[in-house]
């Protein structure tokens, strides 16, 4: 008699020690469930990444540049800042810096950014080498010969396009943290955003041409190793950009989503000021376009319509000296401002995208694309680029609101 009642007691032991287990399972199991739902539940309070926009007029033509926090300074404590230029069309970041296979303290030269290498054997290379490198006559031989003294791997070179020069450059691929503020649309907050592209070393001499502080290219492109791609979650891939119309105040980059918002008008969402038009793609460019179906001053065609009738529209105005290839006229700033007529991109849906400045070249009958835009009308426009949903979203001149794009506070 005592065996069985062992038995049962062992038995009962036995089941109640696996009901606990089970027990202690379907809790564990609720909080994860909860912490999972919390987790997909939070909102952070910030909705993009925000950078100053600087415009430069130091060079050849005016540029535009962003600032990055690219290091950090253990020793004085704070990140170091370097501007780069804005490019909508190139495929990676590319920038002055050197890559080491070990990085340590005292390893890097003063003043100096250093980065990890890729090698020419890891399959990044090979993906860089083989759709992303700049293919022209012109450039130098991609290799695998250069490698460090004492380190066996060799470093991956790949050619780019410098937009300031139009040359060919060699660089070498590397790994990069970069880091940015975030934003909810009004202001700054404390926190910070960072991402890690791969980017490439450029030599110092490299930038000689660049404007005075700034240190590389920014590739804000559609390509999968431009900027945008490496911002996740719970950031949207929608890329706004605000240039400024002078380099005393610096305009503004966001990536992410909206809201966004300018001074004065601190309580209007700056995308109720915006049109939208889908964005198209091409083959042989990362870069961003749009379908226009006729420029409108009255009815005309793309060339010689269009210079006739703004010859006549504009006759009171002081001409200035045609700058080439911009012919066969050019009118002076001083004068002419705003006070030009507008000038209306008709575009699909029947929207229109007014501008109030427009150079004429006769590239042919076979120039590809037809119309460039450039960044002297992007000045004081606000656009928004959603890759997500591909859509072009643009305000015209933000002078009529009236605010401009040197006005995001950037300091509270």
């Amino acid at each position: 008699m005592l065996f069985p009642k062992l038995h049962s007691r062992y038995r009962t032991y036995k089941h109640t020690k696996m009901f606990l287990l089970i027990q202690l399972l379907v809790i564990v199991l609720a909080f994860m469930s909860h912490e999972h739902e919390a987790m997909a539940a939070y909102v952070p309070p910030y909705t993009s990444i925000v950078v100053p926009v600087n415009k430069h007029t130091d060079a050849a033509k005016p540029l535009y540049s962003v600032e990055i926090m690219t290091a950090y300074d253990y020793v004085n404590e704070q990140y170091l800042h370097s501007n780069f230029l804005i490019d909508t069309d190139a495929p990676f970041i590319w920038h002055d810096c050197i890559v080491q296979w070990n990085i340590y303290p005292g390893s890097c030269p003063t003043n100096t950014l250093c980065t990890y290498a890729v090698s020419c054997v890891d399959y990044q290379c090979t993906t860089f080498r083989t759709s992303y490198s700049y293919k022209n006559p012109s450039c130098p031989l991609e290799t695998n010969t250069s490698s460090f003294p004492g380190w066996g791997d060799c470093t991956c070179s790949v050619n780019v396009f410098n937009p300031v020069t139009g040359s060919c450059n060699q660089t070498l691929i590397n790994y990069n943290d970069f880091t940015v503020n975030v934003s909810d649309g009004r202001k700054i907050f404390s926190g910070l955003y960072d991402a890690h592209p791969y980017a490439a070393c450029a030599p110092h001499s490299t930038f000689a041409s660049f404007p005075s502080n700034v240190s590389g290219v920014m590739a804000f492109s559609s390509s999968p190793y431009a900027f945008p791609a490496y911002f996740y979650q719970p950031l949207k891939k929608t890329l706004a950009l605000c240039l400024p119309s002078k380099p005393s105040a610096p305009g503004v980059l966001f990536f992410g989503t909206g809201p966004y918002y300018l001074l004065p008008q601190s309580n209007v969402d700056v995308r109720s000021y915006l049109s939208y038009t889908p964005l198209v793609t091409r083959p042989d460019s990362f870069g961003y376009f749009i379908s226009v179906n006729s420029i409108v001053i009255k009815k005309i065609d793309i060339y010689n319509g269009v210079v006739r009738r703004f010859t006549k529209v504009t006759k009171q105005l002081r001409p200035a000296k045609p700058v080439r290839p911009l012919r066969p006229f050019v009118f002076s700033t001083s004068t002419a401002g705003l006070k030009v007529p507008d000038i209306d991109f008709s575009l699909p849906d029947g929207k229109k995208w007014t501008v109030a400045c427009l150079a004429f070249v006769d590239g042919g009958a076979t120039s590809e694309p037809a119309i460039v835009i450039g960044t002297f009308q992007f000045e004081d426009n606000f656009l928004e680029f959603d890759l997500e949903n591909s859509t072009f979203g643009f305000s015209s001149s933000l002078l009529r609101k009236p605010t401009s794009c040197a006005n995001f506070n950037f300091y509270t």
